[in-house]
């Protein structure tokens, strides 16, 4: 069996294509800035070498949007460093709308399309764990989470999935060439998530809705840079005006089975005291 190297091993999806793959067995090397197998930065071709060394599939992904927005140029040079290696199968984590030319990801998606090699391309929807994880799990546990949504819909996608999805199209055949959008079984307002986060945890939680300017300016002086800021509040007032609502049918085509529902997410993750 022949090496899988996971950039971002200790993410949110990197860490969980990492046990499901040791979990069949797959010899894996988890990527990190920090922790992991073995310390690697995008930012410095130094650490790509020792990291490449013996992989045969690589698991692609952009760990800072910042970078991406600034430094569009090093995840091409990176597959292309990954083909010289030896790599010859890829799994990118873009986003959607990834193939409109001005898209951050958009130069990562053309490298690995264009790589020579087998590529599979993956377009989640908003994570589920973005609420218990990550952007928006303060505000979850302060009782108020403060969003320019509106009462625009999303159909949130369980990171376990998409790690399910990574792991078959890094390991199996018959995932070479497809690009797979991936959301959950249904969209929902942000007030009916946070609804169903509170029935779960014994919690009050509200969302609230406020404007795009007043949301740059906080996100802001939380330290996000301008530029970033800007780009989060369109992506979130996209959702207040309609778009990305619609359901796709990427897990069912790739696994064999429907997407996990953002109820059995919160179930799990109450469970599991993640809010507590």
């Amino acid at each position: 069996m022949t090496n899988v190297l996971i950039l971002g091993g200790t993410g949110k999806t990197g860490r969980r294509i990492a046990r499901r793959l040791q979990a069949a067995g797959q010899p894996v090397r988890r990527a990190s800035r920090t922790t992991g197998d073995v310390l690697f930065d995008l930012d410095d071709p130094a650490t790509w070498a020792p990291a490449l060394d013996g992989v045969a599939g690589v698991y692609v992904m952009e760990p800072n949007l910042q970078a991406s927005m600034d430094h569009e140029a090093r995840i091409p040079a990176f597959v292309d460093r990954a083909v010289g290696a030896g790599a010859r199968r890829l799994v990118l984590l873009s986003a959607p709308a990834a193939d409109d030319d001005d898209h951050p990801l958009h130069a990562a998606e053309q490298a690995v399309r264009g790589s020579g090699v087998v590529w599979t391309i993956l377009r989640p929807s908003w994570f589920s764990q973005n609420f218990s994880e990550a952007f928006w799990r303060l505000g979850i546990l302060d009782g108020t989470l403060a969003l320019p949504t509106g009462d625009g819909r999303a159909p949130f996608v369980d990171a376990g999935d998409i790690a399910e999805v990574a792991a078959s199209a890094l390991t199996e055949d018959g995932h070479g060439g497809r690009v797979y959008e991936l959301t959950g079984p249904r969209a929902l307002s942000f007030g009916e998530a946070v609804d169903l986060i509170g029935k779960a945890t014994g919690r009050t939680v509200r969302h609230v809705d406020v404007d795009a300017e007043t949301f740059v300016r906080r996100q802001v002086a939380y330290g996000v840079s301008p530029k970033v800021a800007r780009l989060l509040t369109g992506l979130l007032v996209d959702i207040r005006d309609g778009s990305g609502a619609a359901l796709t049918d990427g897990v069912e085509r790739a696994l064999g089975r429907p997407p996990t529902s953002f109820e059995d997410f919160v179930a799990r993750t109450a469970a599991a005291g993640d809010w507590n």
